[in-house]
């Protein structure tokens, strides 16, 4: 099985079967019996709307297990459901995790994995598994430059002959985008919003870059009201969002300067010719390709399928495990 444990997302890969879950990593727990009550979707649903003795809540956080025993049972109940049910499977697990994480947080992933019944547990930086996934020849002598954006994490990141040449991990990504956003309904428009509203609100009007026909965008956003305590619905138009999450996005562009600038010349030549490839769910904002192209004059390109990008790569590695053994970065056997 090959899995991305996203701070967002979580999606699994199975040998021979392709993509079999893509499920968001929101776990919901009845605080009397700890037992989950949800996982997933399901639970997602419940985000902001439980009672005292339900807590739904995300294990991981800027891409790392913030909680353990609640990643633990959102990876045994995801394992199970792959393999419809049944408890008694130890399968082999490539996991996905952020290049910048500790060596204690790689132990917890390992750990929690193999708590959750995998019998060998290898690790794989998320760039390098996007890289595979979105198709860059990886295995080549030539640079190739990746920036994975995620829900906790962005990964920028040099890849050539299987390896990681430079890469910078900032803990700013999708997550602080909705916050910024979060922020900002509350400090010009008095009114409190949820991560939920959020988040749509990011999918459907914002853009990181104007362009035609953007500015035009309009949303009516109901939340509660900060002077009144009411409920009250205001209309937001996408400049002004573009302008909330300023902030973040130029957080975001400052890694991938710091990279390009630390990119030796050879391939900083080769990255030059082949563009930059954007990776991840943060890349679906409307306009990022525009704006990293315009900051740094490099081509930026899409992945095709950029949300499964690092769960295609895991699953590419397991298929071809003999030929691409040296892109794992930590290994556990049970």
């Amino acid at each position: 099985m090959g899995i991305d444990l996203g701070t967002a997302n979580t999606l699994v890969y199975v040998s021979g079967k392709g993509i079999v879950l893509q499920e968001p990593s929101v776990v919901a727990v009845d605080q009397d019996s700890k037992e989950a009550l949800a996982v997933g979707e399901d639970a997602k649903q419940m985000l902001g709307r439980t009672p005292d003795n339900v807590v739904a809540s995300r294990p991981l956080r800027d891409g790392v297990i913030a909680d353990f025993d609640i990643a633990e049972l959102m990876l045994k109940h995801f394992i199970k459901q792959v393999h419809g049910g049944r408890s008694l499977v130890s399968p082999r697990i490539v996991i996905g995790i952020p290049s910048g994480v500790t060596g204690v947080e790689r132990r917890a992933v390992m750990e929690a994995a193999s708590q959750a019944g995998a019998r060998e547990v290898y690790l794989i930086d998320e760039p390098v598994a996007a890289a595979i996934g979105a198709g860059l020849p990886v295995a080549e002598p030539t640079g190739n430059m990746i920036i994975d954006l995620g829900g906790g994490t962005t990964e920028v990141a040099v890849l050539s002959l299987q390896g990681t040449v430079l890469s910078e991990s900032v803990r700013v990504a999708g997550d602080e985008l909705s916050d910024a956003i979060i922020q900002y309904m509350k400090k010009v428009h008095n009114l409190v919003i949820g991560e939920r509203t959020a988040e749509e609100i990011k999918i459907r009007v914002t853009s990181a870059y104007p362009s035609e026909g953007d500015d035009d965008l309009s949303m009516e956003v109901r939340g509660l009201h900060l002077l009144s305590g009411l409920p009250r619905m205001v209309t937001i138009k996408s400049p002004e969002i573009r302008e909330s999450m300023s902030e973040p996005l130029s957080i975001i562009l400052e890694a991938v300067k710091r990279t390009l600038e630390r990119t030796p010349p050879e391939l900083a030549s080769d990255i030059i010719d082949r563009g930059i490839m954007l990776a991840g769910g943060g890349a679906l904002l409307r306009g990022l390709d525009t704006l990293i192209s315009h900051e740094t004059g490099i081509v930026t390109h899409v992945a095709p399928d950029p949300l499964k990008c690092v769960v295609l790569g895991t699953g590419n590695v397991l298929e071809n495990l003999k030929q691409l053994e040296r892109v794992f970065t930590g290994r556990y056997s049970g």
